[in-house]
Order: C-alpha cells, then structure tokens, then sequence
C-alpha cells in the first residue's frame, strides 16, 4: 500500500486558546512536498502533529507507513552523535564485544553492521565525525547534518524536515539538496530556502483560510500567487466601489425622503386637501421609504461584507513591508577596521590574525564552513566577546541582528520591545512600524517568548531596523533563518535600498546576490 499522510478536519489551538488552524483537510503522498506559509501559521505545529509529538485538538492524523522527524538536539549535556541515532547502546555492546568481554547472548544479538550503517548515513550528508563526539563540540550546522543523517539512519517513509538548511554552508546545502532529489520515500520540508523549493513536486501554502496545493516548485507557486494577489486586489477595488456606490445610494434616497416629508408638511400647513388624502400619501411615503430602506441596508450590507472578504484575501495574499530610510554615511568614511584578530573559546582561537576593513556603503559577506567561527567574528565586531589577541573597532552607530534575537526580552511583548529599544519613538509611530512587519493590533501584544522562530526573527528586524535613527552599519548573523520567504524578499527590497554598510553572514546564496554583497571575508577551519 502507498504511503500516504491524511489529515481530516484537523484543528488545533495554542494553551492560550488561540486557534492556528481549523478543520485542515489534507492529503500527502509519497512525493516532496515543500509547506510554506507566513511565520506563526502553524507549519512547524503541522509536522508535529503528523509525528505525534502533538495531540489535535479536533479531528485525526493518520500516517500510512512511517513518519521520521528530525530531532535537532537531545536535551543532556553530554549527549553524543551515538545518542541522536539512538545507537549508544548498541555501539557499547560492539565495543565490549571487540574487547572479549561481551557474553554469549550479548555477542548473539550484537549488530555487526551497526558501525558501518552509521558511518555511512553521516557520509551521505558530508560530515565525518565519529559517533562518539559530544554533540556540543559541533557546530550549529554540523549538529543539522547529524540531524539529517540521524533521521535517514531510520530508513521512515516520510521524512518530516524543519528548515534543514538552516545554518548549514554551502557542502552542507549540497548534501541536503542531493539527499531530497535521490530519496525514493515521501517528504515534507517546511522551508524558505527557494532552491530546495524548487526541486519539490508539490507546494502546500498553510494559511489562516486552510491549506491549499501548487503543483511544481517554488517559481510556479510564485507565478500564481502573483495572479492570485492580482485579482483579489481587483476583487477588492470592485467591492469597494460598490460600497461606496450603496452609500451613495443611501444617501440620495435619505435627501429625497427629507424633501418629499417636507412637502407634505407644507401641504398639511397650507390646508386645502383633505386631510383623508393626506395621511395615505404619507402612509405610502413610509411605507415606501421603509422598504427602500431595508433594501439600502440589505445592499450595503453585502457590499460590505464582499469588501470585507475581499480585504481578507489581500491580507492574506499580502507580504510583510519594509523599508529604511537614508542613514546618511559618506563614501569614505571609514566603518571597520579589523586588525590581526583571534578569536574562540577558551585559550583555541577558530580563526588568528584576521585583518580588514571597511570604508562607506561597502556589502561584506563573511564566509566559512560551519564551525570556523563566523558567528564569533561578529561577535567580537559588537562587542560581546573578548578578542583573544588584536582588535576590532567600529568607527559609527550600528546595529547588529544575532540568530537568537538576544535583543528582545521573552517577557516582554513585542510593543514594549520596541519602545525599550527605541525610546525616542512615540506610540504611534512604534505601532505603524510594527504593523509593516504584520504585528497588527493585538498580535503587538504577544510576548517575545510565545513567538515562533520566523515571528521572533520578524519582531528582532522590526526592532533593529525601523527605529528613530537608522544606524550607518548593520550586522546581521543568517538574517533569513526562519523568515517567511514574503519576508525575506521583503527584507532583500530594504535591504537593497539601504545607503549604510552591511557585514553579513549567511549561506543564502539568492540573498546575497539579491542584496548586492561586493566582498568576502573567507575563514577556514
């Protein structure tokens, strides 16, 4: 029997009560199916519900065969790779078995090719490591691909991947995208990375009005969403003019009834028709006005309610928007000066005598495989790490983005985040920018901590990006990690249009040619 993934009538809702999806009818086979859809959604809610690390609150999940999700971390401090196979034990018994200390039984159900199997699956995603290594001396990427080869040890009919190429440089990007074309089982990828978008069959948008199927990749899902978004802003220019044509309507008839009761007073004062006559022309004169009243209403009313549909799906269909004003910086100012810097952990520097600098609006992308210290280089650059021998000195104001978005305090909401890192903003001004990066109304309101990964990046970009006083550099740390893909290009447009310097680290390949980077600064491991 095919594999296959049915979800009937399937709803669920946050331990606030909030409802992120309802009544979700969806069926998945046995092909690659990219799940896309604005942070906070519910995509990774999704996958979770398909492995059943969740409960629905209504309606079912029912896998056909067996669905593998990937598990990014073991929650012990000295978990192994063994540990994220689930081989520990089994490699033990190998080990006991090779000193001749394993028994008969052990030595019985002992598997030979335990070793091998693991050696492999990790090959296939390009990391050599032993299993034994704990997986806190690997880096962010590194710990992904064991991740990755973690979940395809298992051999499940459906692979349910959270963005498996966050993190990961270019080897790793390769490895995963070979990985997808060549696996024969199912896949469900929730991801912004548009080349491995590309390469699906199938592309499933989750939306607050449900879930809907593209056939083909990312550029055909693209192309229709374009003409989707078309339309429904023609829909809703028609919708518009006819509620203001039925209020128009409306307030014609209310003038002519005015002027009709007026000329019926006039008569009844003047006094020369029956008074009989009178009292039935303004018994029909009401009764007229009131059905044509009713009728407005009921007219207005539709129109509104086709107004207000119409709004919805433009929201829906609408991306977030950004923008930055001038920050102002002179060509040859100079921004950066990095001079013969170490930096690391401990007395082990991942990279030593680092030099360069940056002078005006220069684009710098700093590159390197995972674990050769990118991160801590601009770490050091803003002033949150010691270097370990030589200096780094920033010569203007600047902001800087990490992955974790350290900047936003989990217990406070994202408004109150805003404000204490933008005071000098006035409550209007902080709302409007919060609603350019769709935190409308009650949804500013939501604690830093009860956002997901991409809402968390957008409110951190919000916050760092649309201040009083834009900043002549930004430092931004894999700035798209977990962005909504509208987002991203909505961050690629203001990113494009800004005048200040950017020092960027990121393997997106689209963005950084997207934002004009002119300069690598390369470290090795």
């Amino acid at each position: 029997m095919p594999s296959t993934i049915t979800l009937s009538s399937l709803s669920w809702s946050a331990p606030d009560g909030r409802s992120l999806f309802s009544n979700l009818d969806l069926t998945l086979g046995a092909e690659r199916t990219g799940l896309v859809g604005r942070n906070g959604v519910g995509k990774t809610t999704l996958l979770r519900l398909i492995a059943g690390e969740l409960a629905p609150s209504s309606g079912s999940v029912s896998v056909t065969g067996t669905a593998g999700w990937m598990r990014q971390s073991v929650q012990t401090p000295e978990a192994t790779v063994a540990d994220l196979f689930g081989v520990r034990d089994g490699l033990a018994l190998l080990a006991r078995a090779g000193a001749g200390k394993a028994t008969v039984e052990e030595l019985a159900e002992a598997d030979w090719t335990l070793e091998e199997r693991v050696s492999a699956a990790l090959g296939r995603l390009g990391l050599e490591a032993d299993a034994s290594v704990p997986l806190a001396a690997l880096s962010g990427g590194q710990r992904t691909r064991a991740a990755l080869a973690a979940l395809v040890f298992a051999e499940p009919d459906f692979l349910l991947l959270d963005e498996p190429t966050n993190n990961l440089d270019g080897e790793g990007r390769a490895a995963v995208l070979g990985l997808l074309e060549g696996w024969r089982g199912g896949t469900v990828v929730v991801s912004h990375d548009r080349e491995l978008l590309e390469g699906m069959d199938a592309i499933v948008e989750l939306t607050s009005l449900g879930a809907r199927r593209y056939g083909g990749g990312w550029l055909f899902y693209r192309e229709r969403k374009a003409a989707e978004l078309a339309t429904a802003a023609h829909d809703l220019e028609v919708a518009e003019r006819q509620v203001a044509e039925a209020s128009k309507a409306a307030q014609a008839r209310a003038e002519r009834k005015a002027r009709t009761d007026n000329a019926g007073r006039r008569q009844r004062l003047k006094g020369d028709q029956p008074k009989m006559l009178l009292d039935k022309a303004k018994e029909r004169s009401e009764a007229t006005g009131g059905a044509n009243a009713r009728l407005a209403e009921a007219r207005s009313a539709k129109a509104e309610e086709a107004a207000q549909a119409a709004r919805a799906r433009v929201e829906v269909l609408e991306g977030v928007r950004m923008a930055l004003p001038s920050c102002g910086l002179p060509a040859g100012r100079t921004v950066l000066t990095v001079e013969r810097l170490a930096a690391g952990y401990g007395r082990k520097p991942l990279f030593r005598d680092l030099s360069f600098a940056m002078t005006g609006p220069e684009r710098v992308v700093v590159t390197g495989p995972n674990g050769s210290g990118k991160t801590t280089l601009l770490s050091v650059i803003a002033g949150r790490m010691a270097p370990l021998a030589g200096s780094a000195t920033v010569h203007v104001d600047f902001a800087m983005l990490d992955q974790t978005v350290g900047a936003l305090d989990p217990g406070l909401s994202v408004r109150e985040s805003f404000l204490a890192l933008n005071p000098e903003v006035e409550e209007n001004a902080a709302r409007a920018v919060l609603a350019r990066f769709l935190f409308r109304g009650d949804v500013a309101l939501q604690r830093a901590g009860e956002l997901s990964g991409g809402q968390m990046l957008r409110a951190g970009l919000a916050c760092a990006l649309g201040g009083g006083a834009v900043p002549q550099l930004l430092i931004l740390d894999e700035p798209t990690n977990h962005l909504d893909l509208e987002a991203m290009e909505a961050l690629e447009a203001a990113l494009r249009g800004y005048d200040g310097a950017l020092l960027v680290v990121s393997h997106d390949a689209a963005f950084l040619e997207a934002i004009g980077v002119e300069r690598r600064v390369e470290l090795s491991v």
